[in-house]
């Protein structure tokens, strides 16, 4: 097991995401979720299991990307074929439109509830009845209880992001008591003790994961919150739970990807995907000039639908007709070889944290955890050590958009964990930290594993891009690794794309992690990137 700061991997000499007395593999962003995790699978428990006491883990120790303030989103697979998507999504809370503008930070910004607990309760529940878990729930909490109660060394990504927000985070409620000292941003390797988060997660532990919707944890989240000026009651979290669904699927050089439905962008994914099945990318050397840009402009032409997602019970994307043979073809007919198309489009911002594991029996679990921004809303709900997701912030005040604010609605989700199946069988687990960069991240990813069949290291390691805006870079420019050559940005330049490098192994470019089953073992790597 690699033990860095800022990753955690595990590779296991199994002969294939079937072998017998094998624990299988699993990825995570922090060494101990991974090692949470790892111990479920080496007790031969399942992959979901697995993932719910890695990602209690996370929401204690990356409060920056993930927490239970947040939400997440599910792809699983069992060894018997079956594939469904968990949409653990805090709906919009029971409130009027807000007036002008939404706030990205504070009680303003708290638009949704919040349903990553709920959405281990789902996993939780539907792999006792479909795989024959049998883990107990305390079991899995009790690791993140402790760590959160007996501290954890700030990460150098932790560090970062408190530093970044300095001049504003101090402002936000309950913020600094927890995740500052003496008014400053806590410096990486300094001990951070949650004992608030720490009797949550145990009193969750105890009470099961209803006790964050309906119990005496609810009524004092709610109070918490409300005291902050935030427009919540207790139905709101009362009605708030994880929809499954059927994934989307698309078939890809011979293997099925698998994505989440809408809200989430998992249709922006398999369209990129789609359109780049129309080219013979193996006709460029793998992050040449000819390779990036045709991933570029993919991402472009399935960007232009992105609009029209949103909660299908309130407005239905068309998605079987942009994943369809007819649209597929004419969006590639679209692009030209020769020179770029210009992009038009806002950028979307977000955090999130990626995990993944394929277990010894076969089945797989692809998992993306988030509170929106970098810190969420700042929000902490009073003495619950809860830090509060803004993912408010992603709904329309337009009320024409489908994706307009209202109670009970999902909004649009960037979140979009990925599968790949070869033969019905979890072949490829994958996903990304990155907002609008996670369609773009596994593009990359993808066709290096799939079109170039690059090891995951390399696949990971090679010179990603990001294409529009980020918090340090207000250009709708091209941002791109700059160990892909002076080569090959240059030739992008000369086909019209405006270039901005960025430094090589940059962490805006992606966190991605996989969990790779094939006849040499299975085999989990996370993200060089830090």
């Amino acid at each position: 097991m690699s033990l860095v700061q800022d990753c955690g991997e595990v590779s296991t000499p199994a002969k294939g995401a079937q072998a017998r007395g094998t624990p299988g593999a699993l990825t995570t962003p922090h060494p101990l979720a991974t090692a949470a995790g790892m111990r479920v699978l080496e007790a031969g428990g399942t992959a979901p299991e697995a993932l719910i006491a890695a990602g209690a883990v996370l929401a204690v120790v990356m409060p920056h990307f993930c927490g239970l303030g947040g939400d997440a989103v599910w792809l699983v697979s069992d060894r018997h074929g079956r594939q469904r998507s968990f949409l653990a999504i805090g709906q919009g809370i029971d409130r009027p439109m807000p007036a002008g503008p939404f706030p990205l930070r504070g009680p303003g910004s708290i638009l949704t509830t919040a349903a990553v607990v709920d959405g281990w309760r789902h996993a939780f529940e539907d792999a006792r009845a479909t795989m024959g878990a049998t883990a107990g729930w305390e079991d899995l909490l009790a690791p993140a209880a402790g760590i959160a109660a007996d501290g954890h060394e700030v990460t150098r990504s932790q560090a970062f992001w408190a530093g970044f927000r300095a001049p504003d985070c101090g402002g936000w409620p309950g913020f600094g008591r927890i995740f500052l000292g003496d008014g400053q941003p806590l410096p990486a390797g300094h001990v951070l003790r949650q004992p608030e988060l720490a009797r949550t997660l145990s009193d969750l532990a105890e009470r099961g994961p209803r006790e964050f919707y309906t119990g005496p944890l609810a009524r004092r989240i709610v109070e918490g919150l409300r005291a902050e000026g935030v427009v919540i009651g207790a139905h709101d979290l009362a009605r708030t739970t994880t929809r499954q669904a059927a994934p989307l699927a698309l078939d890809y050089r011979g293997l099925t990807l698998l994505a989440p439905p809408p809200p989430t962008q998992g249709v922006t994914t398999l369209q990129i995907m789609g359109i780049l099945s129309r080219f013979d990318l193996a006709r460029h050397a793998p992050g040449s000039a000819g390779h990036v840009h045709l991933c570029v402009e993919a991402v472009k032409r399935a960007f232009l639908h992105r609009h029209a997602i949103a909660d299908p019970a309130f407005a239905r994307a068309d998605t079987g007709r942009w994943l369809g043979d007819a649209a597929l073809d004419a969006e590639a007919g679209r692009i030209a070889t020769d020179r770029a198309m210009p992009w038009p489009h806002r950028w979307q911002h977000g955090d999130t944290v990626f995990l993944g594991a394929i277990d010894a029996q076969g089945n797989a679990a692809s998992v993306l955890q988030s509170t929106y921004f970098d810190w969420g809303s700042g929000v902490v709900a009073g003495d619950t050590g809860i830090l509060w997701q803004n993912r408010g912030a992603a709904f329309s005040s337009d009320p024409a958009s489908p994706n307009a604010f209202a109670p009970g609605k999902l909004p649009f989700y960037t979140l979009n964990p990925g599968l790949a199946l070869k033969d019905g069988q979890p072949h490829i687990v994958y996903g990304t930290q990155g907002a609008d960069g996670q369609p773009q991240t596994l593009a990359m990813l993808l066709t290096r594993l799939i079109d170039f069949a690059q090891t995951p290291e390399d696949a990971l390691a090679g010179p990603r891009f990001l294409l529009g805006r980020t918090f340090s870079d207000s250009r709708d420019s091209l941002k791109i690794e700059a160990d892909a050559g002076a080569q090959v940005l240059s030739d992008l330049a000369a086909l019209g794309h405006e270039i901005s490098p960025i430094p090589a192994q940059s962490p805006i470019a992606g966190q991605a992690g996989l969990v790779v089953a094939d006849g040499m073992g299975c085999h989990a790597r996370h993200d060089p990137r830090q």
